[in-house]
């Protein structure tokens, strides 16, 4: 809500004198406009905020104004989110990603892992990946929370063929890829393809053999390549033959185009 200092004056059009034999003016509705409520954007469309969540962020970039370190923040997120509920704070830390204070959304994951709803989601980190500052510091604290997000999935259980969703493991990967962290992306494919068994689609091998190539890991490239081939022939002649006709199109509409 904006400050009551931010209203405008209310300007009325003045009423004229009544007049024996003739009905008086009404006088001109004014409108009130309300400038923003601080330097943030507007929220995206589907994206809303709860009161809480949105005191929480205010509340968490003033304890943190003058002092960024790690410990500050860490100190300060647990102060200002420690009570949220689960949607709150991860409605906090996107908006706080958003804003491009990924120090501290960081930090509000490290309040987040503490919650006993926590589980190590790969979307979770792959707005992580993707929200990371282009620095070398920034690439290697993703390096550092895929080793995290690793070591939670080994600790949970490991990657477990039928209960991983392959949706949110791609977008990690290609997240990783993007910002050209092939050894990263290399390491949750071995995890939870070569290692883990997870049973992925096309679309995975084709992200990981082209993102390894583009990125000079040529014999991992091949890796995938042979994977691929095995998955493909793994599978059933009517899921085969769905597949050459998807092939057969995507080949002709490049072809046109």
């Amino acid at each position: 809500m904006a400050s009551l200092l931010s209203l405008p004056r209310l300007t009325l059009t003045p009423t004229p004198r009544a007049n024996p034999g003739r009905r008086s003016a009404r006088p001109t509705p004014a409108s009130i406009t309300c400038g923003p409520r601080d330097n943030r954007g507007p929220l995206q469309r589907g994206r809303s905020l709860s009161t809480e969540a949105i005191l929480a962020v205010q509340s968490l970039k003033r304890l943190t104004s003058s002092d960024r370190s790690p410990a500050a923040a860490a100190a300060a997120a647990s102060t200002s989110l420690g009570r949220l509920l689960k949607g709150d704070l991860l409605a906090a830390m996107a908006e706080l990603q958003r804003q491009g204070h990924w120090s501290l959304a960081l930090a509000a994951l490290h309040v987040a892992r503490a919650e006993p709803w926590y589980r190590p989601d790969p979307a979770l980190y792959a707005t992580f990946v993707s929200s990371s500052p282009a620095t070398e510091d920034g690439a290697a604290a993703v390096d550092a929370l895929v080793e995290a997000f690793l070591e939670e999935k080994e600790r949970g259980g490991g990657f477990v063929d039928g209960e991983e969703d392959v949706y949110k493991l791609t977008r990690l990967v290609r997240a990783l890829v993007a910002k050209g962290r092939a050894r990263a992306a290399w390491r949750v494919y071995e995890a939870a393809v070569r290692m883990g068994g997870c049973e992925v689609d096309e679309y995975m091998y084709r992200v990981m053999a082209r993102g390894m190539k583009r990125l000079g890991f040529e014999a991992e490239a091949a890796e995938v390549e042979a994977d691929l081939r095995e998955w493909e022939a793994r599978i059933s002649p009517p899921a085969r033959d769905v597949l050459d006709e998807m092939r057969a199109r995507e080949r002709s509409s490049t072809t046109a185009a």
